[in-house]
């Protein structure tokens, strides 16, 4: 594990593996190989420790939606085709039949999921399925506007489920909408779904303290943060926003955390 934004993948792995249910992920317990799975629980210890303990609540219920949002769109056409940004060890692509799928992430994430996944295949706990990893570093203008074409090729026609998970937040603002907005960029009919930090939760003590923690990890300091308002601009459509509150009370049933003790990552849905 490299010390910079990626590590933001073993978290988010680790997350979901100890609330499976919750994210509805059998498989995230796989990702991670058992040589590398105590240094990924120590690491996600130690982030509990100094920001807070709920990670795998926020996270679990982020995935959750993702999900749900996902099947209900191959719900409605069934050669729908995901494109996830900032797949990490994300499942979904084994979780749902798309007819095909594209992983975006930084190099040494794809390659390392790349490994894993080929692993899983020789083990039989992952079935054949169609999926492209592409690394990119979508800071880059010029990247974003080759993976703009090659997500038209990809798709070839067919409707698009776009995801940025995880991600917009550790952009530049020009680059967090230009990556909000790259599912309709190829497609205007596609379905969006993009987690983001609010603007009103910019001075919020727990990023506070996901932000002192990064800096000794060589992740960027400076953070985008976003309203449904600029996302709307961005996709040309209104959206639908979920806090972790309003996912607490649909998949538990009741707010067990509120939000101002959470990292206050909403989650946000266009043309679905």
């Amino acid at each position: 594990m490299r010390d910079d934004v990626g590590l933001t993948a073993y978290l988010v792995n680790e997350s979901r593996a100890r609330r499976e249910d919750l994210a509805a992920d059998p498989l995230a317990a796989e990702w991670i190989s058992a040589e590398q799975r105590g240094a990924v629980r120590e690491l996600w210890d130690e982030f509990a420790a100094e920001v807070y303990p709920h990670d795998d609540l926020v996270v679990s219920l982020r995935g959750r939606v993702v999900l749900e949002t996902l099947g209900q769109a191959l719900d409605k056409r069934g050669d729908t085709v995901l494109v996830v940004c900032g797949a990490g060890f994300s499942s979904y692509p084994w979780l749902l039949p798309f007819a095909a799928a594209m992983e975006i992430d930084l190099p040494h994430i794809v390659a390392a999921k790349q490994r894993r996944a080929a692993e899983l295949r020789a083990a039989g706990v992952l079935d054949q399925r169609k999926v492209e990893h592409v690394a990119a570093d979508l800071n880059d203008a010029e990247t974003r506007r080759r993976l703009l074409d090659r997500i038209r090729r990809f798709a070839d026609g067919r409707p698009i489920a776009y995801v940025a998970e995880g991600l917009v937040f550790y952009l530049p603002p020009d680059d967090a909408r230009a990556v909000t907005g790259l599912g309709v960029s190829a497609d205007p009919d596609s379905l969006t779904v993009v987690s983001y930090w609010p603007s009103a939760a910019a001075d919020h003590p727990v990023l506070e303290a996901q932000r002192r923690w990064f800096r000794r990890r060589s992740v960027p300091e400076d953070a985008t943060y976003l309203t449904t308002s600029d996302i709307a601009a961005v996709v040309g459509g209104p959206v639908d926003n979920h806090s972790p509150e309003d996912l607490q009370r649909r998949y538990l049933g009741e707010v067990v955390v509120p939000e101002t003790e959470l990292i206050p990552e909403h989650v946000a849905v266009a043309g679905i």
